[in-house]
């Protein structure tokens, strides 16, 4: 590979051309490799970016066209001879041939970005006999958003693109796991999918019998149980990560990306979300929309002070508990002693307890649905912006949403089995 990249600063664009070519012939070439690593020349000015993608395109195209020309002439009997020169034997051909011939050309636009089936299909598409011009149009797509993505990709991060490669790789096998499922539920709902319908069907009847005969208000409190447990397994999993010290390249990765997106002039508007002044206004509107209300106000206001209250004692206990930890020779010295940033953990309570209690009872969909969709927006922006303007790392911020996420949810699924006592004992 070194050898390679010394090649290709001196002949970018025919090393491009030369590497995608030959990986789509099956040969052992790495092109997201070679795309991300133009793209960063891009970056530096020692190539150009439309040229670029039209090496990609260009080269792409010639490689899956002659795959598939190969694949017509020579027939299976290739594969047969051939096939285990480039690691297409005769039994892998029949796995991927038959979920080729249920996905017919629609897998040619995204057979690039899978490994081990983009170096195959043309192969594939030529000895099943797919006429030219339907094979022609989805194998030309694909190239170009291939080239598109890891070549515009390599530009954005820069002189960053190693650091990225090297983070991907880590979560590479959480992908294969997650791609290997998707395929799997596929190629079940494909082979019984009238078996999985009616199963659905039945699943369905019976939750809606189930739903008659327990009362909305124990429905919800079943799903904020179920929120609280994913976001106690979220909480858990960031410590980890937090203990081991490995947000480094995380916090890297996501530093670069989003001050080469976006420009502090105009979001730095959102950092007057998080000032006490804004707080204060959105639990006014939550404390008078409750007084109108009038349901159950007395346990409301008591939610609303409880949970915002207890944020600073909540997040001062978290970080005695890292401090203890830390002391105790745990793992060592830790990445941030700000982890979980308190005033990011004070922010999502506040737009969390507010938004919960606005929604509560309304009986608007749109209200619903817009006003948490509002809030996360605003979430957003508050977290970029501060990327931007300070230097809080994202790994605190996110320490502090998920943190402020377990304490908000502990509560709303308290006082609500507060609420269905309170609701029984008055029957």
């Amino acid at each position: 590979m070194s050898h390679l990249i010394t090649l290709f600063e001196q002949h970018s664009y025919l090393i491009l051309f030369i590497g995608i070519f030959l990986e789509l012939m099956a040969l052992p070439i790495s092109g997201e490799f070679l795309m991300s690593y133009a793209g960063y020349f891009v970056f530096q000015g020692k190539m150009n970016y439309i040229l670029a993608l039209l090496t990609v395109f260009l080269a792409g195209g010639a490689g899956i066209t002659a795959t598939y020309w190969i694949g017509r002439a020579g027939g299976y009997k290739l594969i047969e001879r051939y096939g285990k020169y480039i690691h297409l034997g005769p039994e892998r051909y029949k796995k991927t041939a038959a979920w080729f011939e249920r996905s017919g050309s629609k897998l040619l636009v995204i057979a690039y970005f899978i490994p081990g089936i983009r170096h195959f299909t043309g192969y594939i598409s030529g000895i099943s006999r797919m006429p030219f011009r339907k094979f022609f149009i989805p194998a030309y797509i694909g190239s170009f958003l291939w080239g598109l993505c890891f070549i515009t990709l390599g530009k954005v991060l820069g002189p960053r693109w190693q650091v990225f490669h090297q983070a991907a790789s880590k979560y590479f096998i959480i992908f294969i796991i997650i791609f290997a499922v998707l395929l799997v539920a596929y190629l079940l709902y494909r082979f019984y999918k009238n078996q999985i319908k009616d199963f659905f069907i039945r699943f369905v009847k019976w939750l809606i019998f189930r739903f008659k005969t327990i009362r909305a208000t124990e429905i919800f409190l079943i799903f904020l149980t179920l929120a609280f447990i994913g976001m106690v397994t979220l909480m858990l999993s960031i410590a980890q990560d937090y203990l081991a010290n490995d947000f480094t390249e995380f916090n890297e990765v996501t530093v670069y990306l989003i001050k080469s997106a976006f420009y502090l002039g105009w979001t730095k508007g959102f950092l007057g979300l998080q000032s006490p002044y804004f707080l204060g206004v959105a639990i006014v509107i939550t404390t008078l929309q409750i007084w109108r209300r009038g349901r159950n106000r007395g346990l409301e206001y008591l939610l609303l002070v409880v949970t915002i209250i207890g944020a600073k004692p909540f997040h001062d206990t978290l970080m005695e508990a890292f401090s203890y930890l830390q002391s105790f020779g745990f793992i060592g010295k830790f990445h941030s002693a700000d982890f979980p940033d308190l005033n990011a953990m004070v922010l999502i309570i506040v737009f969390g307890s507010c938004i919960f209690l606005l929604v509560r009872h309304s009986k608007s969909l749109p209200m619903t649905v817009f006003v948490p969709i509002f809030g996360i927006i605003l979430l957003l922006g508050v977290t970029i912006a501060n990327i931007l303007a300070t230097d809080i790392l994202p790994s605190d911020l996110m320490g502090g949403y998920v943190y402020g996420g377990v304490w908000i949810f502990f509560n709303f699924l308290l006082f609500e089995m507060f609420r269905l006592v309170l609701e029984k004992e008055l029957k």
